[in-house]
């Protein structure tokens, strides 16, 4: 006999937007029950190995979950967050897996349940009602799709896309005019089997066997450009590990990728030979750079230790949902440095956002380099993406009741999925489906009729990780106004300022602390001199402490009243600041500034 399991959230895979989405029903007080695959949950963030998280980096956009989960991750890592190059937050996976099931433990009406896939999808006319598992069936009052590739849309056979759009179906600049060899040969992006390997020094690492097809050409030039030591740093982790995770001739893996969805058994090809091919480019490593260099040890909980649970899956099946995110909703408007918070394609004049993003759109595809529109600008001495939002009809089913999609599979472009799958725009996301699910059951009512403002104010509000759904540059979400802006612009959406920054009052008036416990504790105090390469292109060199005396360094924040300041100094004016150095990024952060 069948278990019979009932709740009123229903939550199927543990992914990042899954887990995060699961955690923030149960906070909301419904009863939650998690079904993932894998016995870590995160997805993105831990499972599948990838520790060095990209966007939502400035601190303004540090809200929500993805910011409780980056305070986390610098209490418990040990030795620090400023590892890489790639990212300001690079991690153990095995710490930020330890985070997301102390939160689950946290919760007694959150019931987690690992090492199960969805079988059949249970429907009561148009309407999700539960699902079925191999040792148990679950029944709720709201279901949640939290799966790697979308599968409890085919299996409750819910419209969904996979594979391109041609430009004629939206406008989008960066779409193709006609399907051609590129669309053919690669119908989403190319999975990654993340695998981590490790500097063993001066002892000699165990050889790393070659899988089935190794073929050397095809990571020959990996690092032409880079080099080797900036190639292993562009994913270092602590401890001398690097997490494997590289786009030019390497473990990207995407030969004949539509099997994904085909069949249980094509599926599984797949799998084996994305997991092969990482396995022959780690060998490659080895091979070209020496015995030092080895596969890491019990990284994650399996017999091979050192790879990933699963492939990072840069794209799933995508939903038809109520409206459809587009490339032209994640550009920046005309002359500005944000897209519109307008969502005109449901709800002309109204600002239906829920979470928030503002990585550069990001396409991979072996061997193929592909042009899109450019959406970054400069800020803070570095490059960063410009700020977008997800819309909350994105995640809703066109015509399917008791359904809500929480990771990559939301409504969204080929295209434009290029920015909206990265892990803090994706945890957002999972969130905003956990809160509109849980207040679906206290309302009695489905996801379409759910009043957009009553979700948007639980997300504003919520007790523990309010989150921002309105995209600034220059007000925090610890600032006193913040809420007070956010609601503001919810409300007046066409006096949203194209520059992203809150107009008043000026982030000069904010009243930052001067150097805290917390900035003496962990960071460093330097005086040197400062150098304008450009208005955001900044080099500091030290004059105290003495051990980095004539050092050049390059000065970066994500901080905004120290960007303001930074772009204010003389050049070679001689600063006082506090900051921690990121020496495989050659840079210094810069979290505190001296009145000059």
């Amino acid at each position: 006999m069948v278990i019979q399991y009932q709740a009123d959230v229903l939550v199927v895979g543990g992914g990042t937007g899954g887990a995060a989405a699961a955690i923030q029903a149960a906070r909301r007080g419904a009863k939650t029950i998690l079904v993932s695959e894998f016995p870590w949950l995160g997805g993105m963030l831990t499972s599948a190995g990838v520790s060095a998280p990209d966007g939502n980096e400035l601190e303004a956009l540090q809200t929500g979950l993805w910011g409780e989960f980056l305070r986390e991750l610098r209490y418990r890592q040990p030795g620090g967050l400023d590892n890489s190059w790639v990212s300001f937050f690079s991690y153990e996976p095995r710490v930020g897996a330890e985070i997301f099931a102390d939160w689950v433990r946290e919760l007694p009406n959150l019931h987690w349940m690992a090492g199960q896939v969805p079988m059949e999808v249970l429907r009561q006319g148009d309407c999700v009602v539960g699902v079925r598992f191999a040792d148990f069936s679950v029944t709720a009052k709201m279901t949640l799709d939290g799966t790697e590739l979308g599968d409890l849309l085919a299996l409750a056979e819910i419209p969904y896309r996979w594979g391109w759009e041609l430009q004629s179906e939206w406008g989008e600049p960066s779409a193709p005019v006609a399907f051609n060899s590129l669309t053919q040969r690669y119908p989403v992006q190319a999975p990654t089997w993340v695998v981590i390997m490790q500097d063993f020094g001066e002892a000699i690492a165990p050889s790393i066997p070659t899988a089935p097809n190794y073929n050397s050409s095809l990571f020959t030039g990996a690092w032409d450009g880079y080099g080797p030591q900036k190639f292993l740093n562009y994913g270092r982790l602590p401890e001398d590990k690097f997490m494997i995770n590289w786009p030019i001739c390497g473990n990207d893996y995407g030969k004949g990728v539509g099997r994904l969805i085909e069949s249980e058994i094509s599926r599984g090809e797949f799998i084996q030979e994305c997991r092969w091919h990482s396995q022959n480019f780690a060998h490659f490593i080895q091979n070209q750079l020496g015995h030092r260099y080895g596969l890491a040890q019990q990284v994650f909980p399996h017999p091979l230790g050192a790879f990933a649970l699963h492939p990072y899956y840069r794209e799933s099946r995508r939903l038809v949902g109520l409206t459809t995110i587009r490339e032209q909703d994640i550009l920046p408007m005309a002359g500005g440095r944000v897209a519109s918070i307008f969502n005109d394609a449901i709800a002309p004049g109204v600002c239906e956002a829920i979470a928030v993003g503002n990585y550069a759109n990001d396409h991979h595809y072996p061997g193929v380099e592909f042009p899109l529109q450019p959406k970054s600008i400069r800020w803070g001495g570095r490059w960063t993406g410009t700020p977008f939002t997800i819309p909350y009809s994105s995640l809703i089913p066109a015509t399917t009741d008791g359904l809500l999609a929480c990771d990559k599979n939301i409504s969204v472009s080929h295209i434009a999925n290029g920015a909206t799958r990265l892990q803090p725009v994706v945890m957002g996301i999972g969130q905003a489906a956990g809160m509109a699910a849980a207040v679906c059951v206290e309302l009695n009512c489905q996801p379409r009729d759910l009043p957009i403002r009553v979700l948007q104010a639980a997300l504003l509000q919520d007790q523990r990780s309010p989150a921002a759904i309105i995209p600034f540059f220059n007000i925090p979400a610890n600032h006193s106004d913040w809420l007070h802006w956010q609601l503001y612009y919810l409300n007046n959406p066409q006096a949203y300022p194209a520059s992203g920054d809150c107009p008043y009052p000026s982030s000069a008036q904010y009243n930052y602390p001067a150097v805290d416990e917390v900035l003496i504790r962990e960071n460093e105090c330097f005086q040197g001199i400062f150098h304008r390469l450009d208005q955001q292109d900044y080099r500091f060199i030290i004059t105290v402490p003495v051990q980095y005396q004539g050092q050049t360094w390059q000065l970066v924040t994500l901080r905004s009243h120290i960007d303001e300041q930074l772009q204010a100094v003389p050049h070679e004016q001689l600063i006082t600041l506090w900051g921690r150095q990121n020496h495989v990024g050659n840079w210094l952060l810069v979290v505190h500034l001296d009145d000059i």
